[in-house]
C-alpha cells in the first residue's frame, strides 16, 4: 500500500470498550477525531475481545466513507479459514462490510503463507482492501510474499530500535510503518526534561512534541489513543508542530538513536 494512501495521523483504540470510560464518551472522542482530520482508526479483535470494535462501530455510524478502518487478527485465528471467520466477526462488530487494512497482530505458529492466502481470499472477495502485519522485524518481513501493505510497530522517542534496520528497509520498499504508542507507556516520556523544554519553547504539550517527532519521517503513520475530547484535540494539533534541527539534536542527546541491531520491542 503506498504510504500516501493512509492518513498520517490516526486514532488508536486499545483498552476502549472495557469500562474505563463510558462507551458513549469513547465513541464521541473518536467522532471528534474524525472531524479534526484523524480519519484513520486502528482497532483489533484482541482489544476488549471485540469491545473496542463495537465502540468504533458507534463512532463511524453514518460516516463510514470518511474513515480508513484498520483491524487486526489474533495469531491463533490466522489460518486460512480462521482469518475468514475472524474477519467476519470483526466486520459484524464494526457494522461494516469491509476493512481498509487488516493486520496479523503478531507472528504466531500458523505458516505465513497460509495467513496470506486467507488475506488474499478476503481481498478478492472485497472484505478487505489491503492486508499487512504488526510487530514484525526485518527477518519476518523478508519471509512474507509480495502484497504486504503496512507494518505496525512500537515506535517513539524512547523506543527507536527500528531506525537501525526495519525503518530503512520499509522506506526502501515504500511500505508504511504505523507507530503505535507514540507517546510511550506509563507517562515516562511525558516527564522527560528534554521533551518538556522543547514543548515549552514551542508553546505546546509534551505529547504533541512526541507525536510530531514520529511524524517527522515520511512513510510513518502515528496512531495515538485518546479517550477524551480534550486529549483528541491535543493529538490533532500535533500536526502543526514543526521541530527544528536543534530540537531533534536535543532529543537525540536524551534518547540516542540505535547504533546496532536491537530486538524488536513490543507491548
Amino acid at each position: 500500500m503506498p504510504a500516501d494512501a493512509m492518513p498520517r495521523l490516526g486514532q488508536g483504540t486499545w483498552r476502549m470498550g472495557e469500562g474505563r470510560q463510558p462507551r458513549a464518551e469513547e465513541a464521541a472522542a473518536l467522532r471528534l477525531g474524525i472531524d479534526l482530520g484523524m480519519t484513520l482508526i486502528d482497532t483489533a479483535e484482541m482489544y476488549g475481545e471485540g469491545a473496542a470494535e463495537e465502540v468504533v462501530a458507534d463512532a463511524i455510524t453514518g460516516q463510514r466513507e470518511r474513515v480508513f478502518l484498520v483491524s487486526k487478527v489474533y495469531p491463533h485465528n490466522a489460518s486460512c479459514t480462521g482469518v475468514a471467520e475472524a474477519c467476519a466477526r470483526s466486520l459484524k462488530r464494526l457494522r461494516t462490510d469491509r476493512l481498509d487494512l487488516y493486520l496479523l497482530h503478531w507472528r504466531g505458529g500458523v505458516p505465513l503463507a497460509e495467513t496470506v492466502a486467507g488475506f488474499e481470499a478476503l481481498r478478492g472477495a472485497g472484505h478487505i482492501r489491503a492486508w499487512g502485519v504488526s510487530n514484525f522485524d526485518v527477518g519476518d518481513m523478508a519471509e512474507l510474499p509480495p502484497g504486504c501493505g503496512a507494518n505496525q510497530v512500537l515506535y517513539n522517542v524512547g523506543a527507536r530500535g527500528i531506525e537501525f534496520d526495519l525503518l530503512p528497509w520499509s522506506q526502501a520498499y515504500g511500505m508504511p510503518v504505523m507507530a503505535y504508542s507514540p507517546v510511550g507507556q506509563g507517562g515516562a516520556l511525558l516527564r522527560s526534561r528534554a521533551l518538556t523544554g522543547i514543548a515549552r519553547r514551542h508553546g505546546v504539550t509534551v505529547a504533541q512534541v512526541a507525536i510530531a517527532w514520529t511524524l517527522r519521517r515520511d512513510g510513518v503513520v502515528s496512531i495515538p489513543k485518546a479517550g477524551s475530547s480534550a486529549h483528541v484535540r491535543e493529538n490533532a494539533a500535533a500536526t502543526g508542530v514543526r521541530l527544528t534541527e536543534g530540537d531533534l539534536a536535543e532529543i537525540d542527546a536524551a534518547f540516542p538513536p540505535p547504533r546496532r541491531k536491537q530486538a524488536l520491542e513490543m507491548l
